[in-house]
């Protein structure tokens, strides 16, 4: 393979565009950065391998295509000898027909598309992603990778919801997210740990979108997130589990259309709703930030009960994503009262983020895994563009 040949992968969020350009061989990229708070507040870092500031190309940071066009134009500026290889996307939602990485076309798009009611928040920006990589990269492989992939095979009793059978049938059913992060942990963990992937594995994927996952041996058989990214754990703005009647009470009774719904459920709330972000909450002393602290962590013990409760126990709890890999508060706060399940973690691990954080009395192993979902989306792309060298997606 041409050594100057890169691997784009590129993460489009709900308010943020995670990008690393990996070489041709190799583990570590040579430019990570992201897009936060994409918007009239947009901010944009990129750094290359040694961790040096990128000077980022003109453009604007208040919409996800913006954002990407200058992701662009800043890679082909630092690195103008490049040959891109291929694009690696995360698409939220691949549906019934994608349980793999798969090479995107016109057809692909159009399905893609129609799964955009299922996950309005990121599915049409992984989209515009995707056609605005094949426009600056004319001819060169655009992979998908899915979030929805990591959960297809789980049991029938976690795939559908206690509605007339029809739906399940059309589709209505419960898919889980952030599978490409759940991949890549249980791959990290077989690596380190074989003797926990052969048990029963707890991951806690805490971030802006936030989910949890119980793997039993190696395979997903539940997840806190259901037919849409809405379920499960309260977000940075998406409400988490709510009873349905809650949406019937602001369509009777506040007059609201699914618009209005829509903007409220996946954008005004969580711990927005609640008080702000998990950073801000933690900055903060006051009842507000105590309130919505609390209610995260009492969301999170809540579903690792019920996941544990579906494998009949749990051998090991993993933390990852930005909150779990970061915050001792919430990691210590989430252990906190669990010691009936065999969880004890040692403070001074925790402090240290350390990899193991139970301590030696702990039944239960508690570690922190440091999820690399564009590792994931790379070696997609790596494998794609070594099948299918020298055709056009």
């Amino acid at each position: 393979m041409d050594q100057n040949a890169g691997f784009l992968a590129l993460n489009a969020g709900s308010s943020s565009l995670k990008v690393a350009l990996f070489p041709a061989t190799g583990d570590e990229p040579l430019v990570t950065g992201q897009a936060e708070r994409i918007g009239p507040e947009g901010t944009m870092k990129l750094r290359d391998a040694e961790g040096n500031a990128l000077p980022l190309a003109e453009g604007d940071l208040t919409s996800h295509a913006g954002a990407l066009a200058v992701v662009i134009a800043t890679v082909k500026q630092a690195f103008p000898d490049l040959t891109m290889a291929a694009v690696g996307h995360r698409v939220v939602h691949g549906g019934l027909d994608f349980s793999q990485p798969v090479l995107v076309d016109e057809n692909i798009l159009r399905k893609l598309s129609e799964l955009e009611p299922f996950a309005p928040l990121h599915q049409p920006h992984n989209i515009a992603g995707i056609r605005a990589a094949m426009a600056a990269f004319p001819g060169v492989p655009q992979v998908a990778c899915f979030d929805t992939a990591f959960h297809r095979g789980q049991p029938f009793v976690n795939d559908t919801f206690a509605i007339p059978h029809r739906y399940y049938e059309a589709g209505v059913r419960r898919y889980g997210f952030h599978g490409l992060s759940y991949d890549y942990v249980t791959g990290e963990l077989e690596r380190i740990a074989p003797h926990l992937m052969a048990g029963r594995v707890v991951v806690a994927h805490l971030g802006n979108g936030a989910s949890m996952c119980a793997i039993y041996k190696g395979k997903s058989v539940a997840s806190s997130m259901g037919f849409s990214a809405l379920d499960g754990l309260p977000m940075g703005t998406r409400c988490g589990q709510i009873d349905p009647g809650v949406l019937l009470y602001m369509l009777d009774r506040e007059g609201m259309d699914t618009a209005q719904i829509r903007q409220v459920l996946y954008n005004e709330s969580g711990l927005r709703g609640l008080s702000n972000d998990m950073r801000t909450l933690e900055a903060a002393d006051n009842a507000a930030s105590h309130r919505a602290i609390d209610y995260f962590v009492f969301r999170v013990q809540r579903e690792l009960d019920a996941l544990a409760a579906v494998m009949g126990g749990v051998d090991a709890l993993v933390f990852c994503g930005g909150i779990g890999e970061n915050s001792r508060v919430i990691r210590r706060r989430v252990c906190e009262r669990l010691g009936w399940m065999g969880i004890e973690i040692d403070h001074g691990r925790n402090a240290e983020n350390a990899t193991i954080l139970s301590s030696e009395f702990s039944r239960t192993t508690v570690m922190i895994v440091n999820t690399r979902e564009d590792l994931v989306i790379a070696r997609a792309a790596r494998a794609a563009a070594g099948i299918t060298e020298g055709t056009r997606a």
